[in-house]
């Protein structure tokens, strides 16, 4: 009985250390992360991020892992509904019992599931959202975000709009939430008293099976410039129906929509030529980046690990970029991978760049600065490839 006991408590000691200074979801050997995207539902064209980053964590596992550990990515589909996102955050974080979040794509998922993780304690690690409000560190004290937020962008094209066109009018098709909101938002925060008198703006659903009507209606206000502020599909469609009324605005495409092969193929390359994106990614497809380190060793994990995909889908680069910030998070850690320390390095990345990232993108965080990233380059599309139309931007650029 003895024996028995001293066994039983060497067990238990065993587990304590494992799980020691909170380091829930780790061992010895696996740390458990989890996410949760839109694999199916009206936005699945940007869940293939998710199937990029489960790729990446495969690879790195075929490499050994990280400091002996390998990654148990645990990633669930919420159909880009957020009741679904919160019944999948409470079973990655009490069922799977995952060290962090990583990832989480999604505006009304993150808004939906944020209030629950921070009452866990459980970091919400570079969730992909541009949400304005995921930026206050004081609210959000556990996340950190991977997209430039959609204010900081916003303001990037008002500027850019009114240095270009700066007599004319602008209207602005966006999704009725605060993806689409924060876009809105920030051109009233430039333009201010202005704003009604230069922008027609028209709101879609997410739900809804086009925006033709909204097209139409903006052709109607006489706008030189349209920004559309949504998801791939929708900005497909926006790009081929003023194509099909002969309206020919100068376009401008928000981040999550810029991809050739989201959007841009479904509208048609040569419809979309002049079509103008801010972004933060080289592209897999044009030519000029055929000889970068980055791209070369995108194109061999694509051969490797996710043959036979659309390359041209930038959702699938961004997912690899991801993953890459993911290795390099864990590996920052050491072997400290509590959930205290997570956070702490999440908020010390100092001038990382990415292989894949343009020229001149950096990141950097702190105890302050949530954002992954804070710049974009603005880029056209000539038909056949992109053609980089400015320097480094951010929110403060003229």
């Amino acid at each position: 009985m003895l024996r028995a006991l001293i066994a039983c408590a060497m067990v238990v000691a065993l587990n304590a250390s494992a799980h020691a200074d909170g380091a829930a979801g780790v061992t010895p050997t696996e740390i458990k992360v989890g996410g949760i995207y839109p694999f199916s539902g009206p936005a699945s064209s940007i869940g293939l991020v998710g199937r990029s980053v489960l790729a990446y964590v495969q690879s790195i596992n075929d490499r050994g892992g990280i400091n002996g550990r390998k990654i148990n990515y645990i990633a669930y589909d919420d159909a880009y509904s957020p009741p679904k996102a919160v019944e999948h955050a409470r079973k990655l974080v009490e069922s799977d019992e995952v060290a962090f979040m990583f990832g989480q794509l999604g505006t009304p998922g993150n808004s939906a599931t944020a209030k629950y993780l921070m009452a866990k304690g459980v970091p919400a690690i570079a969730i992909v959202s541009g949400s304005n409000k995921f930026t206050n560190v004081a609210d959000y004290r556990f996340t950190t975000t991977s997209l430039v937020s959609f204010d900081t962008e916003g303001k990037i094209y008002a500027k850019f709009l009114t240095r270009t066109l700066p007599n004319a009018k602008y209207a602005i098709l966006y999704q009725n939430d605060d993806l689409g909101k924060d876009y809105l938002n920030a051109f009233k925060a430039l333009l201010k008293s202005d704003f009604d008198r230069k922008v027609a703006a028209a709101a879609y659903e997410i739900t809804e099976p086009t925006i033709d009507s909204q097209v139409v209606n903006l052709r109607s206000s006489g706008a030189e410039a349209l920004l559309v502020a949504g998801t791939p599909k929708f900005a497909a469609q926006a790009i081929r129906k003023a194509h099909e009324i002969g309206w020919k605005p100068l376009i401008l495409l928000n981040y999550p929509s810029s991809s050739v092969g989201a959007t841009l193929k479904p509208a048609g390359l040569d419809v979309s030529i002049g079509v103008t994106v801010g972004t933060m990614m080289m592209d897999p497809v044009d030519a000029q980046w055929d000889s970068s380190d980055g791209m070369k060793g995108f194109r061999a994990f694509i051969d490797k690990y996710m043959p036979g995909v659309d390359v041209s889908d930038t959702n699938y680069l961004f997912g690899y970029a991801q993953g890459m910030l993911l290795e390099r998070l864990i590996t920052q850690c050491g072997d400290d991978l509590s959930r205290e320390n997570i956070m702490k390095q999440a908020r010390n990345f100092r001038d990382v760049v990415l292989p894949t990232a343009l020229p001149g993108i950096k990141i950097n965080t702190s105890d302050t600065i949530n954002m992954n990233y804070t710049q974009m380059r603005l880029q056209r599309w000539m038909g056949t490839h992109w053609e980089l139309v400015s320097d480094v931007l951010d929110a403060a650029s003229e």
